[in-house]
């Protein structure tokens, strides 16, 4: 049996049990919490509980649970649009739509599983076997660039220019309304919403430091092109700073608008450059990539000069 342990912060109490531990866990499901719950196999300070019991701050919930099964994740044969590579490393254009690595639902068509076709054997180990290579990611829905080790002291070496902020990552995007600064900083917290595990949100509780910088590229009638750099990567970080601003990101179906523009295929958010040092030969090196066809015909239409 496999012993999970979890410590209820304050953000997450009064809610049932077995939502906490699908929320919180991406090993367990509600339902099989549930399971869990009725065999007795889930303890709040060493007592069980019924799956309709509300988590208190500070509960101690320990689960004991079968271990997983290895998840065989299968090489294939998908197209990738490699920016550089070298013994070391490669940088990637991901297209949107492409989920990065490998998680409950999305056991294959992942980047990861488009890697190991490409590189073989060789790919860093340092994430462990679901997300070999991976040192950052983007969501699903934004395409862009990605920069993949293939050795674990690149691995390291780039891990460490993203936790000192001196990883360069650019986004173009296209967002809600029109922002007046030509240059704005938004700089808030962000951590899991309260409510929605699977979101984010501006918050002070139990919240890691994200800033984001944006400076105005060009203003339509309704949205702003605009470019992102981000000194910090916290997840979805772009996406809830415009939203928490008022200007939430085109085509965004989960911190934009209830009508969205489901043409696009997701956020009008793209990683535009990327640049670092290379982990073993010192050079800085720095890719661009130019946002996709549907961005493009938005940006297009929007300017007055292209139909979408």
């Amino acid at each position: 049996m496999m012993r999970l342990e979890f410590t209820v912060d304050a953000a997450d109490a009064g809610v049932r049990i077995d939502k906490y531990l699908s929320d919180v866990s991406e090993d367990l499901s509600r339902s099989a919490a549930s399971r869990l719950i009725f065999e007795e196999n889930v303890t709040v300070n060493g007592e069980p509980v019924k799956k309709n019991y509300k988590t208190e701050a500070g509960d101690l919930i320990v689960v004991l649970t079968d271990e997983p099964q290895p998840v065989d994740i299968t090489p294939e044969d998908i197209p990738l649009e490699v920016v550089y590579e070298d013994g070391h490393l490669l940088v990637v254009n991901k297209p949107k739509g492409m989920v990065v690595h490998p998680a409950p639902g999305h056991y294959s068509g992942t980047l990861v599983n488009a890697l190991m076709y490409h590189c073989g054997e060789s790919l860093s180990g340092i994430n462990g076997e679901l997300r070999p290579g991976i040192v950052h990611r983007i969501d699903k829905n934004t395409s862009g660039l990605l920069v993949v080790a293939k050795s674990d002291i690149a691995h390291a070496g780039l891990s460490e220019q993203i936790k000192d902020h001196s990883f360069t990552r650019e986004y173009l995007a296209i967002c809600y309304g029109n922002i007046k600064e030509d240059e704005r900083t938004v700089d808030a917290p962000i951590g899991r919403h309260k409510t929605d595990r699977k979101k984010m949100c501006v918050t002070e509780l139990n919240s890691k430091p994200a800033i984001t910088h944006i400076r105005v590229l060009e203003r339509y009638d309704g949205f702003t092109y605009i470019l992102c750099r981000l000194e910090t990567g916290r997840t979805h970080q772009i996406r809830v700073h415009l939203a928490h601003i008022g200007h939430p990101i085109a085509g965004d179906d989960v911190y934009g608008p209830s009508k969205v523009i489901t043409t696009l295929g997701g956020q009008c958010l793209h990683a535009y450059k990327l640049g670092f040092i290379h982990p073993v030969t010192g050079e800085y090196l720095e890719f661009t990539a130019d946002p996709p066809e549907s961005f493009v015909k938005f940006r297009e239409k929007l300017r007055g000069v292209g139909s979408y």
